[in-house]
């Protein structure tokens, strides 16, 4: 009997690997912006990954758990895992900012320490340091009568060092707050960049008066930033969760970063106060923060060392100056974004908020902008006496703060806010508006895999579906009255919602394509992998001789290859220009057979989260996200596949490179020039087809 263990993949050492292909785009032929701008992605992932999923590891070490996963390893196995695995990639991760620091210079573009400037731009940081940092550092003495202070989740500061100028032989010990209000290279002229704690650092003495530097070193903390809420018990949940984040600012410390070759003396004053685990202080040869490189990779002065932006394209039917409604009522409509714009996303809530037919507008907000147009049309919307109802997910980490200032903002405007339900956060994307066309209501979706927000739908690879068929405008309505009201009958007919469909639908399809044998087909495109009973059937019907091909961008358990569990299932990742972010389903056999999805196939999305899975009826747009699969499935630049031995590997180029999101930014200017003063989208979807095959 085969052991079903060797099917599974460790979550989080499978997250790792994700983040070194992240880090790995160092090491293509792209710009050297560009690939400063990678290695600040990877750092803040990493950040990410210390103050959730390291923190929830050392919980369940403390609390005695001894399995946390399908792997079977342990809290603390994977704990030491963790730590070999990054101290390994710091290597890695040091030469190649080295490298690209050393490609700038060839440039023009230059990061140095303060002791490595000219006299005259010594002189600029001194000038900067007096009129702009002195006034709002913070100075802090450390000792009997000022005790340590509290330091903020991923704050940065300079610890000191210092004698007393008249008696030499008395030590103290402090360090200087580093406020994120401050940028975190000084730029000491266009092209030369100065880490701010080198700038400090010379200042000492002006800091401390009276007070001689002995030695320095800038450190970095990492905080658990979890919130655990027992909704259960909360009466007010807005003033619970603003309790939560305060709280937040104060969970347990998980990592110390500081500087190759800190005196031990400081470090050991610094951790007898935090008390953080020796492996888990990190020794850096490099700045710290890295994830604040965009602020140098955004150097306008240097946008040739950037990749040539690109505009997202408006095609017909959208954009020629017609209704939307009136767009939409032709047929549906699919957009790929960002190769095509998500204006037309905007377009539709604004001309909801102003046309005196729309009765009401609902929406579901998971993540928004900071200044969000689709926010501000609600409002208009709501204040013009439109019904307005909207479920903002104040539970969507590290956006709970920006959530609650819109929840607010809407309720003041006189629109149904809906916070959460207990116990499930609602990921769920989707907009619908009900208009008065004579003696009857006209229902009008959208239907996405991505967020709400303009500003990630230029970076972020998601499908919008645009739809005013009669069989989704029912379930929309109750997918609405369930996020409303008093419902045990969570269960729709079209549309399939998690809890309690979509796993089942998905099982229930892979079954269906494993009763087919090696006639069977399937094609999934999301996230994250995770889900052990969605993997086990893909096992099942890959023994049954089912071709399986997996898109997963970030973390996958099922181990691909296996002998008699996974040997026809092949998984790649797609790492490039933009982050892929779209869930797309593909069974041979189904009918239809392609869904879009918010949920990706993990516990959390399926049982956790209220989720919605969209089936594509029309065949011209279910050929144009086949067609979109396929070119994944053949794409040799971007993509790594996932070994057997868990590695990836890049995928075998032959002598035609096929870069995916190359391809798909050509074919939508191509289609764009072409059809641009055409409002069919029936021909423009037939052109994309052609160009993408011809691709």
């Amino acid at each position: 009997m085969m052991d079903i263990k060797n099917l599974y993949i460790n979550r989080e050492l499978s997250w790792l690997r994700f983040n070194t292909r992240v880090l790995s785009q160092c090491e293509r032929d792209i710009p050297l912006l560009e690939k400063l701008k990678f290695l600040a992605i990877y750092s803040t992932n990493l950040d990410e990954f210390y103050m959730i999923r390291i923190a929830g590891l050392k919980q369940l070490f403390a609390a005695g758990v001894t399995i946390s996963g399908s792997d079977e390893m342990s809290p603390l196995d994977q704990l030491k895992a963790i730590r070999k695995y990054l101290q390994n990639e710091k290597i890695t991760l040091e030469n190649h900012y080295k490298n690209i620091k050393q490609g700038l210079e060839k440039e023009g573009l230059f990061i140095k320490n303060y002791d490595e400037l000219s006299d005259a731009l010594k002189q600029k940081c001194d000038e900067y340091f007096f009129s702009n940092i002195m006034p709002v550092i913070v100075p802090i003495a450390i000792d009997a009568t000022h005790p340590f202070p509290h330091l903020n989740n991923l704050s940065f500061s300079l610890a000191v060092k210092l004698a007393d100028a008249s008696h030499p032989e008395i030590l103290k010990y402090g360090m200087v707050r580093i406020p994120r209000v401050l940028p975190r290279f000084t730029q000491a002229s266009e092209n030369v960049y100065v880490p701010i704690e080198t700038i400090v650092h010379r200042h000492v003495s002006e800091i401390f008066p009276g007070y001689k530097l002995l030695s320095s070193c800038a450190f970095r903390v990492t905080r658990n930033a979890d919130i655990v809420i027992e909704e259960e018990e909360a009466d007010d949940f807005m003033m619970i969760l603003e309790q939560g984040l305060k709280l937040r600012r104060k969970g347990a410390f998980v990592r110390l970063q500081t500087q190759d070759g800190a005196d031990p003396e400081i470090l050991e004053f610094l951790n007898t106060q935090m008390k953080i685990f020796h492996k888990d202080i990190y020794y850096s040869s490099i700045p710290l923060t890295l994830s604040s490189l965009w602020q140098i990779a955004s150097n306008k002065d240097f946008s040739h060392l950037s990749l040539a932006p690109y505009a997202p394209k408006t095609l017909p039917p959208f954009g020629t100056g017609i209704s939307m409604f009136d767009a939409i009522d032709k047929q549906d409509v699919l957009l790929l974004h960002p190769y095509e714009s998500f204006d037309p996303v905007v377009a539709l809530i604004k001309e909801a908020s102003k046309d005196p037919k729309v009765v009401s507008i609902r929406m579901t907000l998971y993540r928004v902008d900071k200044t969000s147009p689709i926010i501000q049309a609600l409002i208009d919307a709501a204040s013009e006496g439109k019904q307005v109802t909207v479920m903002v997910e104040l539970k969507a980490r590290f956006d709970e703060e920006n959530n609650l200032h819109w929840a607010k903002a809407l309720e003041d405007a006189g629109a149904h806010v809906i916070y959460g339900i207990t116990g499930f956060k609602v990921h769920a994307k989707v907009s619908q508006i009900i208009r008065q066309v004579g003696d009857k209501l006209k229902f009008y979706m959208h239907f996405g895999t991505g967020n709400y927000n303009g500003s990630s739908a230029k970076i972020y690879t998601d499908v919008s579906l645009f739809t005013s068929k009669e069989e989704f405008a029912s379930d929309t309505t109750t997918f609405f009255h369930i996020l409303s009201g008093y419902n045990k009958n969570r269960r729709l007919n079209t549309l399939s919602m998690s809890p309690f469909q979509i796993k089942e639908r998905i099982i229930s399809m892979i079954k269906t394509e494993a009763s087919h044998g090696q006639n069977g087909r399937i094609i999934a495109k999301m996230n994250a992998l995770v889900d052990s009973d969605v993997i086990n059937e893909l096992s099942k019907a890959s023994a049954k001789g089912v071709k399986i091909d997996l898109i997963v961008r970030g973390v996958c358990c099922l181990r691909p290859g296996v002998a008699g569990l996974s040997e026809n299932i092949r998984i790649r990742s797609i790492i490039g220009k933009y982050l892929e972010h779209a869930r797309v389903l593909y069974f041979k056999h189904s009918d239809p057979k392609i869904y879009i999805s918010s949920a990706d196939w993990m516990p959390r999305n399926l049982e956790r989260r209220l989720e919605l899975m969209t089936p594509i009826y029309d065949n011209r747009l279910q050929d144009r996200l086949l067609e979109m699969l396929e070119l994944q499935l053949s794409d040799n630049d971007l993509a790594f596949e996932l070994c057997v031995n868990d590695e990836y590997k890049k995928a075998s180029a032959n002598e035609k490179l096929i870069n995916s999101h190359d391809i798909l930014e050509n074919y939508m200017n191509k289609i764009y020039n072409s059809v641009k003063k055409d409002t069919d989208k029936a021909k423009a979807d037939l052109l994309v087809k052609k160009f993408i095959k011809e691709s």
